[in-house]
């Protein structure tokens, strides 16, 4: 696979004929400089836009038309355009359908859930949705539950390709019936009960077996990978130790041997035992037949709070969710087709150009960041940006970026910095990449938008520079 910094050359010789036209409005801060310099990174593998909201002119502007990786900072187009085609009340429905007849509380029949993309349909809302079917009068049911996730459709996908390591939770695929974000939380006990320590899953599955690790006295260190786990479709064997000075810890794991299907049916079994219900049949893909009655319908939060999560944790699942729920609200042939990355992506460009920004070099893949093709130019981002401030959605999207030095992605930068508090910015990191975006409020009053991407082998370094140039856009802007 080609380095993201021959990807980047390649683009400089691409886009050559526009580099008389890229501006420098001023050469960027010596403390911003500085830490480029130290860190080991050139000119040329950096993009920078800095420029006021009311101003038509750019403060700072490097290779601002050249296409950047921008890593998660793309999250930033994904919801940006899915709040104005959207809207702020927009909500995902997961509808519960039945076949056949209810008589003393069991169904003779199928129950069918229809997935319509939820990127926030975890545990505890599933659980919620359960009890109100239960509550319909449905204790058993004696035949097969039916997913019908059609709404998106289904693709092909190694979970290793991206990064190599596919337990990562990054790398869950997108599902129209996407439960807890195909994720489950291991939780290992302080407690020893003889030899072996205690865990715990969340979400709770039934038929998943779990062999704990043994007590060791060594030191803590990797402590994951110390423990030898070994993930299967019906449990994990951890068999390594795990270090009494550990404590208790949580491991995040995206268990990609399971389908969607046995992750799904696994949860689904456990938590419906929990509410009193009886189910011995099988879960099943299909699709709702016409003879199906609805029984109940699970809304989401709305997409504001929905955005939040995606822009201030990095949630990729979601993010791609959100792309595909762009695709599939948005056709026009009226073939209603199942929505796909591409379809979602054209809703991107299109709603784009109708304000009038045009981005011919912007690259979409999934919608996260988390690619290796996505692109975008700074000064493509910085006109988001610009657009976005004058949007009557303005709030919704601003406080969906971490605020710098308290939460999300930015809790631990900048804590010691007068800009902490003062700065809505979206992070990205990838190997090679390392890039902002967002605004900062300065101590004048005025507000600025700041982009500042780095594709580069010694990215990994340039933290310390893009801190810089948001404390000086805050102290000098």
């Amino acid at each position: 696979m080609a380095t993201i910094r021959w990807r980047y050359r390649l683009t400089q010789l691409l886009v050559l004929c526009a580099l008389t036209s890229v501006g420098h409005a001023r050469e960027l801060p010596s403390t911003v400089r500085s830490a480029l310099k130290r860190a080991g990174i050139p000119g040329e593998a950096v993009g920078v836009v800095v420029q006021e909201v009311s101003s038509r002119k750019a403060l700072f502007a490097v290779n601002q038309r050249i296409a950047f990786s921008p890593a998660s900072t793309m999250k930033l187009v994904t919801t940006d355009a899915a709040l104005e085609l959207l809207g702020p009340i927009f909500t995902w429905k997961t509808q519960a359908y039945v076949t056949g007849s209810v008589a003393a509380d069991v169904l003779q029949g199928n129950l069918i859930f229809k997935g319509g993309g939820d990127p926030k349909l975890v545990t505890e809302n599933f659980w919620l949705f359960l009890r109100q079917i239960r509550a319909s009068g449905i204790r058993e049911i004696r035949g097969n539950v039916i997913l019908d996730r059609s709404r998106f459709e289904p693709v092909e996908y190694d979970a290793a390709k991206f990064d190599g390591d596919p337990i990562k939770p990054h790398n869950a695929l997108p599902d129209a019936l996407l439960l807890n974000y195909q994720m489950l939380r291991f939780q290992f006990m302080s407690s020893v009960v003889g030899s072996t320590l205690n865990v715990a899953v969340d979400p709770p599955l039934a038929g998943y077996d779990i062999v704990a690790p043994q007590w060791t006295a060594e030191e803590c260190g990797d402590w994951q990978s110390k423990l030898g786990a070994s993930f299967g479709e019906r449990g994990v064997r951890f068999a390594g130790g795990y270090a009494a000075d550990c404590g208790e810890k949580t491991w995040y794991v995206h268990p990609y041997q399971m389908t969607h299907n046995q992750y799904f049916s696994a949860v689904f079994k456990k938590m419906w035992a929990e509410v009193g219900g009886r189910f011995n049949g099988e879960v099943v893909d299909g699709i709702v037949p016409e003879d199906a009655r609805l029984l109940k319908v699970w809304e989401s939060p709305t997409l504001p709070e929905v955005i939040r999560d995606i822009n201030k944790f990095s949630n990729n699942v979601m993010a791609r969710q959100l792309l595909l729920t762009l695709a599939s609200t948005s056709a026009t042939d009226g073939l209603n087709l199942p929505a796909t990355a591409e379809r979602g992506t054209q809703a991107v460009k299109a709603w784009l150009e109708n304000k009038g920004i045009h981005a011919p070099e912007l690259l979409i893949e999934n919608g996260s960041g988390l690619s290796r093709d996505e692109r975008i130019a700074p000064a493509s981002m910085a006109r988001l940006l610009l657009a976005a401030y004058k949007s009557p959605l303005m709030p919704e999207f601003i406080s969906s970026m971490p605020l710098a030095g308290y939460d999300g992605t930015m809790r631990h930068r900048l804590t010691d910095q007068t800009v902490a508090g003062n700065a809505h910015v979206k992070t990205g990191t990838l190997k090679d990449v390392k890039a902002l975006a967002g605004y900062v409020l300065a101590a004048s009053g005025k507000q600025y938008v700041v982009v500042f991407f780095i594709n580069h082998p010694a990215a990994a370094g340039g933290g310390d520079a893009q801190d810089a140039l948001l404390e000086w856009v805050y102290v000098h802007g």
